[in-house]
């Protein structure tokens, strides 16, 4: 495996455990501000918004080494993450978790364009998943160890880690990541021009569809797995765990069946099973073996889509390919706001922890939809 690729997974481990280390320790640090539970989760909120700031901006390092703009967000990533371990208010928190969420999707556009530049002849999707990999490993262990030091200890230490971490991410990309040849520069307006076509709309449209329906359910998968599927609430970190494995091997999986096909197809594949997968969860999830089998198959793939994804919008996004790349971080969050709310409307209705899961099918099947179109148009040619 080529060192570079590591470079690059490394920068998305860094940034999975920035993003999703605040569900495990919300309550810490809620407690420790002394706010209430749903004020702290503004805070992920936060993280959210900056990514969808930072991704656009972008265009504005157009002209820059791929090289140079990476080394730069790993610069913001260990900003970020030592103004959060070092807040002493709300206010200052939320304002480390904004910086924290800029470099997200600016980072995966512009790496899965360096992944794509040096992959080898026809494995570009298994580049861009090696890349993604670090964001799966980042659900697989280090959420789950930075929830436990957070209980143990702090809930700052998680975040001093990842500026530490951000510190390995700017060394092993200056010493990995070689200068790639910069992409042309098309102008500030050259560079949305892709958006007239259909294909990019198509693509984040189902990947915020996809997204949204999986984040119907998985925004609630703790009550659900302890109050219908029966769990012991101490079993829960096993269990997530278990999770974590399904998105390593689902990310792995689709990089490698894009190359053998197309992305597209292999996208649209997965999204259909994803749509299958949530209607099972809700009549299966009072067996507690069909729960975790169905749970485990649901994030498998949630980023078995990622890589192709991710590759699909850097094809057709011809001139502005920074912006395009990026832009799929963007349809992911808004997928998760939107998946988060729409799974809480039939909890706040009186229902129970499966309707979340049956809320989220019909996204899936939209997202589903949308790229059999794709495939239709673009790659049945």
């Amino acid at each position: 495996m080529k060192k570079s690729l590591i470079a690059l997974a490394f920068g998305t481990l860094g940034l999975g455990i920035a993003e999703f280390i605040m569900m495990g320790i919300l309550p810490d640090v809620a407690a420790d501000l002394g706010i209430s539970i749903p004020t702290a989760g503004h805070l992920v909120s936060a993280y959210a918004i900056g990514v969808c700031v930072g991704a656009p901006l972008l265009v504005l390092a157009r002209r820059c080494q791929l090289k140079h703009i990476l080394l730069v967000l790993a610069g913001i990533i260990i900003t970020g993450n030592l103004c959060a371990a070092l807040s002493r208010s709300y206010g200052m928190l939320l304002a480390a978790r904004f910086i924290s969420g800029l470099p997200h999707g600016a980072y995966f556009g512009v790496g899965s364009i360096v992944a794509d530049k040096l992959a080898d002849r026809g494995k570009s999707s298994q580049a861009v998943s090696i890349m993604v990999a670090g964001m799966t490993i980042a659900n697989l262990f280090g959420v789950p160890l930075g929830t436990a030091l957070s209980s143990q200890i702090s809930w700052r230490l998680p975040f001093l880690l990842g500026g530490l971490l951000g510190v390995a991410i700017l060394y092993f990309i200056w010493r990995w990541v070689p200068q790639v040849e910069k992409l042309p520069d098309t102008g500030f307006r050259g560079q949305f021009r892709f958006l007239r076509t259909p294909a990019p709309w198509l693509l984040l449209g189902a990947t915020m569809l996809g997204n949204g329906g999986v984040f119907c359910w998985y925004s609630y998968v703790s009550p659900m797995l302890t109050q219908v599927s029966g769990f012991a609430p101490s079993s829960l970190t096993f269990l997530m765990v278990l999770a974590g494995f399904g998105m390593v091997a689902g990310n792995l999986t689709g990089g490698r069946l894009a190359d053998r096909y197309t992305p597209g197809r292999v996208a649209a594949v997965l999204q259909g099973m994803l749509a299958l997968v949530l209607t099972g969860i809700f009549f299966g999830a009072a067996i507690p073996w069909l729960a975790v089998l169905l749970m485990c198959l649901c994030t498998f793939g949630l980023f078995g889509v990622s890589s192709p994804q991710q590759l699909l919008l850097i094809r057709y996004s011809k001139g502005g390919e920074l912006l395009g790349a990026a832009s799929v971080q963007v349809a992911f969050n808004l997928g998760n706001a939107l998946g988060a709310f729409c799974g809480g409307l039939p909890l706040a209705a009186g229902l129970d922890y499966r309707y979340p899961a049956l809320l989220g099918a019909p996204f899936a099947l939209l997202g589903f939809f949308l790229l059999f179109v794709f495939v239709r148009k673009y790659e049945n040619k």
